[in-house]
């Protein structure tokens, strides 16, 4: 990770210590005042009317979160997608598209590559999406893609995504942690997904639902995790889990650990890893750099990778070392069956 975002998290997360860290703290929780007052007049704004709310002709899924920072959203609108698109309706996928390259981010790429017949519309104003979307694409229904905080379309559905290893930004708002608004903003969700449960123990995992039972009374909770499915790579070769087995590994996520934590879980031996700020742009300098490390290591280690940076970088190879993605996929440990009935119940 760069030093500045590195140091960030260390700061708010609390494991930087001594006074100097403890004044940098204070100073960041008396910015998050102003950004916390600006969030609720926002919220407050919608939710009294004030605000206009602009409804789509057809049904809108939002999958969005309350922190900043990788939740696993993109896996989710891959399932959600994918389970509408099997039952026959023409979905597409509506995307601010943060981080985006040549007008397509990286989630944009990962979900072009894994549901080729699903269009994704990519832009600031997604409320034009919508009307090109029904307009011009015949599709009906939208999934919004990072929603949750995107108040001006209207959505028939609500799903958040709380991520099971670390649920609650901190506990404090931008800029003093990773909240984007208070947790109290669940009761607009319709339901509630914990993703990563396999990475969290049950005592964790109770204690989020518990919060989320208070916050956001008799709302329909589902447990999943973010499951390895096979290694790819840039020229759509498939292999295995068990093939590939040592190596080194990069990452820019939102949430590296969780990266670095499923390979581990594979029994992925892992000889060195770097992490790069979420939504890295890779420039040359980048690559030529990810070469000179690759060629530093054993013939016969490979590079691993996510798909989000695969689909940035498009190569097969570096420094002569295999370069493999590992594509993960949405499972489910309890509460797809009521999922599928919510989603069913809205067309």
């Amino acid at each position: 990770m760069n030093h500045a975002a590195s140091q960030y998290l260390e700061l708010v997360s609390g494991r930087k210590r001594g006074l100097a860290a403890g004044v940098q703290r204070l100073g960041l929780r008396v910015a998050s005042w102003p950004y916390g007052w600006g969030a609720w007049a926002r919220n407050q704004l919608y939710d009294r009317g004030w605000k206009s709310i602009e409804k789509a002709a057809v049904p809108v899924v939002s999958v969005g979160n309350l922190t900043v920072g990788g939740t696993g959203k993109t896996p989710c609108v891959e399932y959600v997608a994918r389970y509408l698109s099997d039952r026959g309706h023409r979905v597409a996928i509506l995307s601010r598209g943060y981080g985006a390259t040549s007008g397509a981010s990286d989630e944009a790429l990962v979900l072009e590559e894994n549901l080729p017949d699903v269009p994704h519309l990519v832009g600031a104003d997604r409320v034009e999406l919508a009307k090109t979307a029904v307009e011009e694409l015949e599709s009906d229904v939208l999934v919004l893609d990072d929603g949750f905080q995107h108040r001006r379309l209207a959505r028939t559905l609500d799903l958040v995504l709380i991520d099971a290893t670390q649920p609650w930004g901190h506990g404090y708002l931008l800029p003093r942690g990773l909240l984007r608004e208070s947790p109290r903003e669940l009761k607009r969700a319709h339901a509630v997904i914990v993703t990563r449960c396999d990475l969290a123990t049950e005592s964790e995992i109770t204690a989020i639902r518990e919060r989320v039972a208070k916050l956001a009374p008799n709302i329909p909770i589902a447990e999943s995790e973010h499951r390895p499915l096979e290694w790819v790579n840039s020229e759509g070769q498939r292999v295995a889990l068990d093939q590939v087995k040592k190596g080194i590994a990069f990452c820019g996520i939102g949430n590296p650990l969780a990266f670095f934590r499923s390979l581990e879980r594979l029994g992925f031996t892992v000889a060195d890893q770097r992490v790069y700020p979420d939504h890295h742009r890779y420039s040359r300098a980048d690559v030529e750099d990810l070469e000179q490390w690759a060629e530093r290591q054993p013939a016969d280690v490979v590079v691993a990778t996510t798909q989000k940076d695969l689909v940035k970088l498009r190569i097969k190879e570096l420094g002569g070392r295999p370069l493999w993605a590992l594509k993960i996929g949405l499972r489910f440990r309890q509460g797809e069956q009521r999922l599928h009935e919510i989603l069913d119940g809205l067309l």
